[in-house]
């Protein structure tokens, strides 16, 4: 006697999830267009060494596409998808992820000479990339914790025990982390040369992004998927709470701890920062899963982050987008030409006495204007898949 094969059930969005992308998108977009140099010190990136809570804006939505992974793939699965044809899907989004990069990078003008190659979106493809096949190819817990473990430590090693050509061993010729004189930097001068984001201010000298720094990155993104199973699990709702609190606390005491001798970096994506970034991921991802899921408060406030986090990625391309026009187009003021931007804040923000202030006031109207093309695919129910 033959039996029918299981059917999966469905499984259901988690809405604290989808809240957390859309805080995340929120804050990036933000934090993208803060106002300039009379902004908050936490509304711009560290120089260099340390870290504000603008460098945890990056880390935490790049966990939340590893946590995604666990729920989106599960899903698809549920509903008949084979894992073919799953990995399929993963390249072919990868591969509109970073052309979609490209274009930000070179929008409007697109200088082939010195395009940038690396970028937000195309970190997020590789990542994507790299993960979700392996989760298709092995979904076991501990080949993730493995994994993350790996290459922590193997970032950590060629940093600080792989001499830099032509400058010579770290902490020896030259001092750990330099600026310039770096491992990942030296890397991505040797891939992609005219062609990196601080090209035109360092004469080339490196990128936030780049390739060398995809290996912790991808450490990251397995944070979020080991955060996306323990969820997806048949445990309490509490139980999943605290599992998350506990998660939290060992990576920012572990990352903190690790960050005396190997400094969080956002630039370089340290190994410590992998931790201290994932430890405020999960912690926030916590305080939102205890909220919505297990407190049952989800009515009005939740709605504008599920609008931003429904379509998280034509959010950013908008805001992307639409800056490039602001600093290009100029119009007259005081007998001279100024960008429609600076003109925007002078007439409309620059009264507030307070330019932190002030600059606040003119991120959170672009975050509004960003936010109303959402919100009509929202409204209409429109969500644009890559």
């Amino acid at each position: 006697m033959t039996h029918p094969a299981p059917v999966r059930a469905p499984l259901q969005r988690l809405l604290s999830l989808d809240v957390l992308r859309g805080l995340t998108i929120a804050f990036m977009i933000l934090v993208n267009n803060n106002g300039g140099s009379g902004s908050w010190g936490f509304m711009n990136h560290a120089a260099w060494n340390g870290l504000t809570p603008t460098d945890l804006v990056f880390p935490t939505f790049l966990f939340v596409v590893g946590a995604s992974i666990a729920f989106a793939f599960e899903a698809r699965l549920a509903r008949g998808a084979t894992r073919r044809q799953l990995a399929l899907h993963a390249v072919q989004r990868a591969a509109v992820l970073f052309l979609l990069g490209i274009v930000v990078n070179g929008f409007p003008f697109f200088e082939l000479a010195h395009l940038r190659i690396y970028g937000v979106l195309q970190r997020i493809a590789i990542c994507y990339l790299v993960v979700g096949l392996f989760y298709l190819w092995d979904r076991r817990v501990s080949t993730k914790l493995a994994a993350i473990a790996a290459l922590l430590v193997a970032y950590w090693v060629l940093l600080r025990w792989v001499p830099v050509p032509s400058a010579g061993m770290p902490l020896r010729q030259v001092p750990f982390l330099d600026p310039d004189q770096n491992l990942t930097a030296w890397i991505d001068r040797q891939v992609f040369p005219h062609h990196l984001y601080e090209d035109a201010v360092t004469h080339n000298l490196r990128d936030p992004e780049g390739l060398l720094s995809n290996l912790p990155a991808i450490a990251t993104a397995l944070i979020g998927l080991l955060a996306g199973l323990w969820l997806r699990g048949q445990r309490a709702v509490r139980t999943k709470t605290a599992g998350l609190a506990v998660a939290a606390l060992a990576c920012l005491g572990s990352g903190y701890l690790w960050a005396i001798w190997f400094p969080l970096n956002k630039k370089l994506w340290t190994s410590s920062y992998v931790l201290v970034a994932a430890g405020w991921s999960l912690a926030l991802l916590a305080l939102l899963f205890w909220a919505i899921e297990q407190r049952k408060w989800r009515r009005g406030w939740t709605w504008p982050w599920l609008v931003l986090g429904s379509n998280a990625i034509v959010a950013y391309m908008i805001s992307e987008l639409a800056a490039s026009p602001l600093w290009l187009l100029t119009v007259p003021q005081g007998g001279k030409r100024i960008s429609l931007q600076s003109y925007l804040f002078l007439h409309c923000f620059q009264g507030i006495p307070d330019a932190g202030w002030a600059a606040f006031a003119f991120a959170v109207s672009y975050l509004v204007l960003c936010f109303v093309p959402v919100g009509v695919l929202y409204r209409k129910r429109i969500f644009v898949k890559i």
